[in-house]
């Protein structure tokens, strides 16, 4: 397009090369998540675990979730000051992955929580969200690499440009790695909740009654 344009067609240039950056930007998330679920399923790939500070990981994600939303969205949190022993890294890429999804798929003027809490499953960060939800029929291939639930949504109108197709089975992975599983709850009209479930077994401490909003 640049080489067959009016070189004084400054804003056709412009155009041509802010959608150069978003497609070389996508490229860069894609291959990030590929490398990252291929050492997700290697089984050789030991998980490195410390004590993480669930509360502080989640606020930093709601952060970067409202700077995508830029005011779109009401974006409410409940979280307990609750620590867990896991990767740090690998679980703050499933949560964002869960609450970034929530953002670019649910309307503008929608509403989204975060909960991070014990439950009786055990370990519960779920994202609520009040988009469109999903078919039951979609439910069971979420987390195959690259479904997409409308083939054609164009993934110009999400906010963010959308996502890479591995979000959900890179949440999956992770999951699984630390002893839990992914939960999702969707229909139709009613907006959807996903959820990662941890055993209790990944408490550290007590939970604390005091709650960081």
């Amino acid at each position: 397009t640049l080489q067959d344009s009016d070189p004084d067609n400054l804003a056709l240039r412009t155009k041509s090369l802010q959608r150069m950056v978003e497609q070389a930007e996508r490229m860069q998330r894609l291959v990030e998540d590929l490398l990252m679920l291929s050492r997700l399923e290697d089984p050789k790939h030991q998980l490195a675990e410390s004590e993480v500070d669930v509360p502080a990981l989640v606020h930093s994600i709601i952060q970067d979730a409202e700077a995508l939303s830029a005011g779109r969205h009401v974006i409410s949190a409940d979280v307990v000051n609750l620590h867990v022993a896991g990767n740090a890294d690998e679980l703050r890429s499933a949560f964002a992955n869960l609450l970034t999804n929530a953002v670019r798929y649910t309307p503008a003027g929608g509403a989204i929580h975060v909960s991070w809490k014990h439950e009786e499953e055990g370990l519960a960060y779920r994202v609520r969200d009040s988009g469109e939800g999903i078919s039951p029929e979609h439910i069971a291939r979420l987390t195959e690499r690259f479904y997409r639930v409308d083939k054609g949504r164009s993934r110009n109108n999400l906010i963010g440009g959308g996502g890479t197709g591995l979000g959900l089975s890179i949440v999956k992975h992770v999951m699984l790695r630390h002893g839990g599983r992914l939960d999702i709850k969707s229909e139709p009209g009613a907006g959807s909740t996903f959820s990662c479930l941890l055993p209790d077994s990944r408490q550290i401490g007590r939970p604390s009654d005091r709650s960081v909003r």
